[in-house]
């Protein structure tokens, strides 16, 4: 791309570098068509940099350290130090070389990768602001928006990156926390708070309803609380953050309850505030274009990824719930292949989502109360990870696999699993319902022995009332 006053074209300009906007740049790149993709900050997007990636390694290695200290009733004896740098020098490196692998990959397939910020002028036309301050204007035939979110601000804690801080900086942290007080329960909260809690911070959660995690299922709930609650962690449910003060250079957070109506202070090292994401929809330009947003900011599309602009597509967390990184990948493959001509719509039956709390939750499809409120009659199985012989020869028993079908039919509806390793085992999960499978299709498959995966079986087979190991 030509830097100054002359004004260049591309076929297709990708607006944000993150999981959906890459895999749409390859994409449509792959297609035959003439590519640039501009990105502010590095390649990967949030997920890659300051998200999944990150977040997983660390949970990984907490976990390592939490299990050679708790070994269980096996007969092991250890001892176990760790040197948390090192631990974030390794972690810092596993997203090098993703983020490395990005830009090899838009180097390989011909996409054009800038490095600087894109403001629409027009339904076709955009102004490229390179990171030294230079500009560039850029004609394009189509345009897919990938620019992704932000975490929320939560008023009376107003993000300063230091003491007050979202899920991109706890996760760089160079030492442990001593004390930690996170605002809000979802899935984020629920993550970070019980890795730290491994690494030793003493961790407490401050959540507005009755629950945490209040869009998983129940019965996944109380597992995970149970062992949230053996860590250490304490939880303040039906609880409001008020503000704090700063006592001898530490903070203190003042929380009410709505059941004893009483006034706690929290000490904290650091606050975590996860309290939702708001979309990277503004200062973009989408106002000098026909593209709407609904009432939140997210940008309004249809089954192609298409907005309210025939000219302008939209991907990822910007184009609204669910934010899944593997729903990015797919919305930026139907998006450029719409743009290519081909028949694409993203028509999806099931996008399953993974919580890596301990034990894991993973889940897929409906789930009973949400099935009942679509109109269905339907059948449930369950089958306890304790009686699975994998499962016990792990000693990770905590847990279970729960099938809801069609009562009229068997086709499943929707899966969820509670339990060591449900984030591998979600994917067959996720195809079975894509597919349109019944349950007598996954009773009847072979699974080897023993193994995690006998359990969905085992729990369509109860659903259909011929249940053996239970």
């Amino acid at each position: 791309m030509v830097v100054g006053d002359l004004v260049t074209g591309c076929d297709v300009l990708v607006v944000g570098g993150g999981p959906g906007g890459y895999v749409a740049a390859i994409r449509a790149s792959q297609l035959g068509k003439d590519v640039i993709l501009v990105e502010k900050d590095e390649l990967g997007g949030v997920c890659t940099n300051h998200g999944c990636i990150p977040s997983k390694a660390l949970i990984h290695a907490a976990n390592l350290i939490h299990d050679m200290k708790n070994p269980g009733d096996i007969g092991i004896k250890s001892s176990v130090e760790f040197d948390f740098k090192k631990i974030q020098e390794w972690n810092s490196g596993v997203v090098k070389r993703l983020r490395d692998g990005i830009g090899y990959l838009c180097k390989k397939y011909g996409v054009e990768v800038t490095k600087g910020e894109a403001y629409l002028e027009s339904s076709e036309r955009a102004r490229i602001t390179l990171q030294d301050g230079r500009t560039s204007t850029l004609k394009f035939k189509n345009a897919i928006i990938a620019t992704g979110s932000r975490s929320s601000e939560f008023p009376e804690f107003p993000y300063d990156g230091q003491l007050v801080i979202s899920s991109k900086e706890a996760l760089s942290l160079s030492e442990v926390p001593v004390d930690m007080v996170i605002i809000g329960a979802g899935y984020i909260s629920i993550e970070l708070g019980t890795m730290f809690a491994k690494l030793g911070t003493r961790v407490k959660i401050i959540q507005r309803s009755p629950r945490i995690l209040t869009r998983v299922e129940s019965e996944a709930v109380e597992i995970v609380s149970r062992k949230m609650e053996k860590l250490g962690i304490e939880v303040y449910l039906n609880s409001k953050p008020e503000g704090m003060r700063i006592e001898n250079g530490r903070a203190r957070v003042a929380i009410s309850s709505k059941d004893t109506e009483k006034r706690t202070e929290l000490a904290a090292d650091k606050i975590l505030v996860a309290v939702g994401v708001d979309p990277n929809s503004n200062n973009i330009g989408l106002e000098n274009t026909g593209v709407e947003l609904d009432k939140k900011g997210f940008i309004k599309v249809d089954e192609r990824r298409r907005t309210t602009d025939t000219r302008i597509y939209a991907i990822g967390d910007v184009a609204g719930p669910p934010f899944l990184a593997h729903k990015a990948f797919r919305e930026g493959k139907v998006a450029a292949e719409v743009i290519a001509g081909l028949p694409g719509a993203f028509d999806n039956r099931a996008v399953p989502a993974v919580i890596f709390s301990d034990p894991e939750i993973a889940t897929v499809g409906l789930d009973e109360e949400s099935a009942k409120e679509s109109g269905f009659e339907i059948s449930t199985g369950k089958f306890p990870f304790r009686a699975s012989g994998r499962a016990l020869t792990m000693d990770r028993t905590d847990g279970f696999v729960k099938v809801v079908a069609n009562k009229k039919n068997g086709e499943l509806l929707g899966i969820h699993i509670v339990g060591a390793n449900a984030s591998e085992l979600i994917s067959e999960a996720s195809l079975s319902i894509e597919m349109a499978a019944f349950l007598e299709d996954m009773a009847v498959t072979i699974h080897p022995h023993p193994t995690l995966p006998e359990a969905l079986a085992e729990a369509a087979e109860a659903a259909l009332g011929r249940a053996i190991h239970i």
